[in-house]
């Protein structure tokens, strides 16, 4: 008796969450202003997705659902080289045709009913037969179509309407729901008796009968207990509602909710899927790096003379658990190929590369690319954890398993850092692990926290897995080793079948002493061979002073101020002519009140090309050390150059307040009010200011 009423109440919970749910939606469609209203609730109400609904219904602005409404015909455009959207034009065709013609003596507008619905769903049909005049049937119209197999139909079927007791519209009629029984009029036999019911049909009329038990061509059910097709009701239950959502990849719409504020609509109708790949890697320094690939099903090449090109834009942030950013970038990557190379290529996908160093913690990372040529854009959402780097020497740590195709030792890459380099060795790992049998499996990983007894006594041992049941097994020491931290091994993948695999690597510090353990699978295809992706990857030099740097700009973000300062000195002092690392040093110099040695790291650049970089951080020290003339004349520079700022104007009127110049201090605060006037203690500050000056003006007289 518990356990019912513990399931009753999960149902009437459940219960209760849809109806919140659709209770939630309506009242965000009706606060819709009625144009975007009737667009959601009437003229798309058949062929938008549930994807669509729910991202239409998240967005905020007019331009945001411009934007969709935009990019949702966009999407659906059959020939978007031609100014015409054939798939709007014809959408619009059936819906004026479903109101003016099916809507005919109906209380519902015609886009309503079940003849409005299946006719702007599936079009005009290739046959009509109608029975509305024969007194043994209830008025009757039989809709047949063909060639819907693209979209998960049968090759051919038909669609029957008709009006239940010979009143009312017509309905959508179901063999399984309704059965001849409800097409006779007279029909006096039992009402489960299908048999009956059709032998009584097949006398009126052979075809009523036939579609009457099933829908489907050459798929009646007829025999000693003629029963109504399931897979027909399911047909006009379950399928065809779902061609448009057959029809498009809606994917876009969740893509461009999450990228609305960088995108437009040119980007937004072409939302390009991806594979992907996202790894933490220790680097050579006490720090980590996030190593991401991404390949695009496509890649456009627009062609200029004799030449084709892309231009990449990539805009990418990594989130805490709060959704603040700690790090954000924004990177390009020209291409540019001739004929010879693209010839290479076209069949192959492209694979875009790259890496970015981030400090410990849990993270959601975005990656947003766009191609500036083509108008195309793709992305991927990753959750990735960063360890601290004095955990991983504590206790014995292993990283995620990297499974590569290939892997490249060559003298080139010591003096680089790319993405999947590894001690001078280039990984090619596919974001879908898959394989031939004529490739060789290289399994990568780090490990770290061993202790020099373990790493003298242990070993690894390599289990490869098909159907959880071991194929390969192999065992190997750790003194093997000549790197003990960055891992590689190489298994042959000769002689095994095509199929799914598991590969385990399990680390002991002695016979017996099981450490840590990392996992990965793969696959190995039939075909002979794999064409792999051609690659473009970002590359820079190893122990790049800028890899400090925006370790220390995500630690500023996280308000950790002294581990910034750690990083922006180190930063600065590999690099000291950096405009750039010297202004990110003199910020956190500036919030940690070090404003001498602010005055002294940016003073060099004040005769430079960046020198407009320091004009506020130049300022800002130079008051907080009373020099007020000084920082004058360094906020004037900057205003000149960048123009109006809020917190300089009101500084510059500090400045000389301190130096007893109340005239120009009201010059510079009433501008400031006079742009922003939402500055309540400052404007009550100005009103008092000039009161006494009135005050002693009279005085004097």
């Amino acid at each position: 008796m518990k356990n019912n009423r513990v399931l009753l109440i999960s149902i009437l919970g459940l219960l209760f969450i849809c109806i919140g749910l659709q209770m939630e939606s309506e009242v965000k469609v009706s606060q819709l202003a009625s144009i975007y209203r009737k667009w959601f609730q009437e003229e798309v109400a058949y062929i938008i997705t549930p994807n669509e609904r729910k991202v239409f219904l998240q967005l905020d602005t007019d331009r945001e659902r411009d934007m969709f409404i935009e990019t949702f015909w966009k999407q659906r455009d059959p020939n978007p080289n031609t100014p015409e959207n054939e798939f709007k034009i014809e959408h619009v065709k059936r819906f004026k045709y479903a109101n003016e013609t099916l809507g005919k003596g109906t209380p519902s507008p015609g886009w309503r009913t079940d003849m409005g619905r299946i006719y702007i769903i599936l079009g005009e049909p290739k046959t009509i037969e109608r029975y509305e005049s024969m007194t043994e049937v209830y008025p009757t119209i039989v809709w047949f179509y063909q060639g819907f197999g693209k979209y998960g139909l049968p090759d051919a079927f038909s669609v029957v309407f008709f009006k239940q007791d010979g009143a009312g519209d017509y309905i959508l009629y179901s063999p399984l729901l309704h059965g001849p029984q409800k097409l006779l009029v007279n029909y006096t036999g039992d009402v489960n008796d299908y048999l009956l019911a059709y032998n009584e049909m097949a006398r009126v009329n052979p075809t009523l009968a036939r579609v009457s038990l099933s829908l489907i061509e050459g798929d009646a059910n007829i025999g000693a207990a003629a029963r109504p097709s399931i897979v027909s009701d399911l047909l006009v239950q379950k399928q065809i509602p779902e061609v448009p959502a057959r029809a498009v990849n809606d994917e876009y719409a969740a893509k461009l909710l999450k990228y609305k504020a960088y995108i437009d609509v040119e980007y937004s109708v072409n939302y390009i899927p991806n594979s992907s790949m996202v790894r933490v890697i220790r680097g050579n320094s006490d720090f980590f790096f996030v190593h991401y690939l991404i390949e695009p099903k496509k890649l456009s090449l627009e062609q200029y003379e004799n030449d084709f090109y892309a231009n990449l834009e990539i805009n990418g942030s990594a989130l805490d658990a709060n959704d603040q950013i700690i790090y954000e970038f924004t990177k390009s990557a020209p291409i540019k190929l001739q004929k010879d190379q693209v010839d290479k290529i076209k069949d192959k996908l492209f694979s875009f590369q790259d890496m970015f160093p981030l400090i410990e913690g849990k993270y959601k990372i975005y990656i947003l690319i766009r191609n500036l040529v083509s108008k195309e854009f793709t992305s991927i959402e990753k959750e990735v954890t960063i360890p601290a780097i004095s955990k991983t020497t504590e206790q014995p740590w292993i990283s995620e398993l990297i499974l590569a195709h290939t892997a490249k030792k060559d003298p080139k890459y010591t003096h680089t850092e790319k993405a999947f380099l590894v001690n001078g060795v280039q990984l090619l790992p596919s974001p879908r692990n898959d394989f031939v049998a004529a490739d060789s499996l290289y399994v990568y990983f780090q490990l770290n926290g061993l202790t020099a007894d373990q790493l003298e006594k242990g070993h690894i041992t390599y289990t490869l897995y098909q159907d959880d049941q071991p194929v390969k097994t192999i065992t190997k020491s750790l003194k093997n080793y000549p790197d003990k931290t960055n891992l590689l091994e190489e298994f042959s993948m000769e002689g095994f079948k095509a199929a799914y695999y598991n590969v385990r690597a399990s680390v002991y510090g002695s016979e017996t002493q099981f450490l840590v353990m990392g996992e990965g699978s793969f696959y190995i295809t039939p075909v002979g061979a794999l064409p792999r992706p051609w690659v473009v990857s970002l590359s820079s030099p190893a122990d790049s002073p800028d890899n400090l740097n925006k370790l220390g700009i995500q630690y500023a973000n996280l308000n950790q101020d002294q581990k910034s300062l750690d990083y922006l000195k180190r930063a600065y002092n590999l690099n000291p002519t950096s405009p750039t690392l010297a202004a990110d040093y003199c910020r956190i110099l500036n919030k940690l009140k070090m404003y001498e040695k602010v005055l002294a790291v940016g003073t060099p650049f004040m005769q430079s090309d960046q020198k407009q970089d320091f004009y506020a951080l130049m300022g800002l020290a130079s008051q907080s050390l009373g020099k007020y003339e000084q920082a004058i004349t360094y906020f004037k520079d900057y205003l000149a150059y960048h123009g109006t700022n809020l917190r300089i104007l009101n500084a510059i009127g500090l400045c000389y307040q301190e130096l007893g110049n109340i005239e120009e201090a009201l010059v510079a605060w009433e501008k400031s009010l006079e742009l922003f006037p939402n500055q309540p203690e400052l404007k009550s500050y100005v009103a008092t200011l000039k009161k006494n000056k009135t005050n002693n003006e009279k005085k004097k007289q």
